[in-house]
This record gives C-alpha cells, structure tokens and sequence, in this order.
C-alpha cells in the first residue's frame, strides 16, 4: 500500500496548450497523450461542483504545460479543497497514484478537504496531513506540484535556510528527470523574499534561484496567468486585486 512518509519537522511549512513557454513541454508523454488525459479529466461529469474555475485558474493550460499523463506519480503539495487533486486522479488514472499533502502547520486547511475527498473514493490517492518532518513519497514520483504556496515556506522559522531544505525535499522526492512546478504570486522584480509574510508574493527570480540552487534545472516558463495591471504592490488578498494577481508558471527539471 502506498503511503506518505514525513520526517522534517512540520512547522517548517505553511501553506489544450500549453501557453508562452521559453522551453519546449515536458516529454514524458506525447503532447496529444498529455492533451487527451487533460482534456477528458477537466471534462469528467464528476467535477461539475469545480468546472466554473477552471477558466480562471487556466487549468488545460498549465497541465498540459506540465506534461503530466497517464500513469504518473504526482505530489500535490498543500492542496487546498483538493481542486488538483482531483484532476490528477482523472489524468494519471488507474495506473499512477496522486499523494495529496497538507503541512501540520496548516492542518485546519484539510479538517473538511480531507473527508470531502475521502468520500469521492479516489482509488488511486493518498491523502496526509503532516505529523512529522518533512515531504517525499513512498516512492520516487514523476511530478511535484505546488501553487500559491511556494512564498510560505520562507514565513517559518528559519527562513531561507528552511526554503532551501524544502527545495531538496522535493530534489529528493523527484524520479530523475522529474519535474517540480511551481506557480505563485509575482512580486515586484529585485524584492526577493521581502514580502512573503506581508504580501503573500515572492519575487519570480528568487524562486529560479533558490529551486536551481538545489540541483534542479529550470526548463520553462508559461505566461498564461500573467497579469501586466498587477503592479505588485497591494496584498494578493486586497479586494482590489484578488483572484486577479499576476502569478508565474515555473517548471523546473532533475537532471536524469
């Protein structure tokens, strides 16, 4: 039985097309095999409680941007409701697996995702809430996934030190050639780390720093949740700019 495996202290973390890429997708899979197993899991009659948001959140898009398909192994880190979760379990089918993972130090977040889940009897998915230390799988996985959540590991103690032991946790957790996705809240170019805690966004090239500073190697970038009438300065969840942010698409390789 597969199962999650946590052993880094948990209050070290909190919470069709492929778009404009500077790096051609993934190649796991055929880009019409990744297309199709987007497509029919986003089209799944099952999802109709989600569907509205999926235009929003580009969701074709970045999954196709990140080569994810059939048969694969994804950790999807700090889900939420379990919105791509549940796509994953669509798309990677009986054959792949999805670990679902909340951190302890955000635990309230899965009290009601956890059995909401539980209840769609997602065969081919694990769910943790984290009870120890850090992040990986039971075995190594094809993906690992992370959206709006990447600036909350520097708002632990520790700080950047912490931010680098999660990047090689994912390093480690990742088959290689694996990919690391990371989508979040752009801050203004040259802030850094500054306004994690204040603004919940995190400068785009500090994360290309930090993950490639791991070992990873950057391979692309998607522009499609872009937003140029963001100009960085408000909280992404002022009223003015919620839901409306710009966010980068990073994804980032393991060398083989």
């Amino acid at each position: 039985m597969r199962t999650i495996l946590t052993t880094l202290a948990a209050t070290a973390l909190i919470s069709s097309a492929a778009g404009a890429a500077t790096v051609a997708p993934a190649s796991r899979h055929a880009v019409k095999d990744t297309q199709r197993a987007v497509a029919k899991a986003l089209a799944d009659p099952a999802r109709a409680d989600q569907q509205g948001d999926d235009a929003r959140r580009k969701a074709s898009e970045v999954l196709a941007f990140s080569g994810v398909g059939p048969g694969d192994e994804v950790l999807d880190f700090f889900p939420g409701s379990g919105y791509w979760t549940r796509i994953f379990s669509g798309i990677v089918g009986k054959a792949g697996h999805v670990y679902a993972i909340w951190p302890a130090a955000a635990a309230r977040f899965a009290e009601k995702a956890v059995p909401a889940l539980e209840a769609r009897h997602l065969s081919n998915t694990s769910l943790t809430v984290m009870s120890g230390a850090g992040v990986r799988a039971s075995e190594p996985v094809d993906l690992f996934w992370t959206v709006q959540n990447y600036h909350d590991v520097n708002n632990v103690p520790g700080g950047e030190a912490t931010l680098d032991a999660f990047n090689r946790q994912v390093f480690a957790a990742l088959k290689p050639g694996g990919t690391y996705i990371v989508i979040d809240h752009a801050d203004a170019p040259g802030s850094g780390l500054a306004g994690t805690s204040t603004k919940h966004r995190i400068d785009p090239a500090a994360v290309k720093a930090e993950v490639v500073k791991a070992g990873f190697v950057f391979d692309g970038e998607s522009d499609v949740l872009r937003n140029p009438a963001d100009d960085h300065s408000a909280a992404v969840f002022d009223s003015a700019i919620r839901g409306k942010t710009d966010q980068f698409v990073y994804r980032f390789r393991k060398p083989r």
